[in-house]
């Protein structure tokens, strides 16, 4: 571990900009204890508060979280409801920390799908910790890669219907603007915790340069120690972006000349 973290603390002009989680295992945590998949959720809860706390302190700009996808619906209807109460819950008795620590929050996927409560609270969070300065926290909250990319290309689309727009300028540029999380850096980490490694429909269009990180771990037991390791993991990448190895390094120099 400590190899790790005196590698993050060497290269920390690449620490990520943007850190991009799936937080899988909360069920599989629970289930090996013999508990209800609830408790898995509600463990999983303090991970995310140790996980933003982490990224804000070693100065992580923005960190967004798939914390319930637009395929979650599928699951048990009280497994379904409970994540929701938590959701409130956690909401209602976070927000002040959150602004308190400078952290301003966001949401992204489709909110209308969630009770008028739900979203009365999502607004009044953003609205609270609009004007702070510190880590971007961004959930995505019934939210699915793919309609990110229909409903970008729906307003695209408009836009062209409207003559706002001619077809030849939409480029791969154009595009992005009207995608989820244009106004941030793309992410450079990503990170799924549980085991798996997929991206499961996870900020499709956004990803197509992040480094990926798959990490055993199930996500209640996700430390700040785990975060260094993935940081650091990301620290010793070379990123080309389509340039060979002697054209990055070459880069580099010249940075530093």
């Amino acid at each position: 571990m400590a190899d790790e973290v005196d590698a993050l603390s060497s290269g920390r002009d690449r620490l990520p900009r943007h850190v991009a989680i799936v937080m899988d295992g909360n069920g599989r945590w629970a289930q090996q204890r013999g508990l209800p998949r609830t408790m898995g959720h509600r463990e999983g809860a303090k991970a995310v508060r140790r996980v933003v706390e982490a990224c804000a302190a070693r100065g992580v700009e923005a960190l967004t979280l798939f914390a319930f996808s637009s395929e979650n619906w599928r699951r048990p209807r009280p497994e379904v409801e409970i994540l929701m109460n938590l959701f409130v819950r956690t909401l209602r008795s976070e927000i002040r920390r959150l602004d308190a620590a400078n952290v301003r929050m966001r949401f992204i996927g489709d909110s209308g799908a969630f009770s008028p409560t739900l979203q009365d609270y999502m607004a009044k969070a953003e609205q609270r910790t609009s004007g702070n300065t510190g880590l971007t926290l961004v959930i995505a909250a019934n939210y699915g890669g793919r309609w990110d990319v229909a409903q970008a290309a729906r307003q695209v689309a408009e836009e062209v219907a409207a003559g706002r727009l001619q077809p030849a300028d939409v480029t791969p540029e154009t595009f992005h603007r009207y995608t989820c999380l244009a106004d941030l850096p793309e992410p450079d980490l990503f990170i799924r915790t549980g085991g798996e490694q997929r991206i499961s429909n996870f900020l499709l269009w956004q990803l197509a340069y992040t480094e990926l990180y798959f990490s055993e771990r199930l996500w209640p037991d996700f430390t700040a120690d785990d975060l260094d390791v993935a940081c650091s993991a990301f620290a010793s990448r070379q990123r080309r972006f389509g340039q060979t190895s002697e054209q990055v390094a070459c880069g580099a120099q010249d940075d530093h000349a």
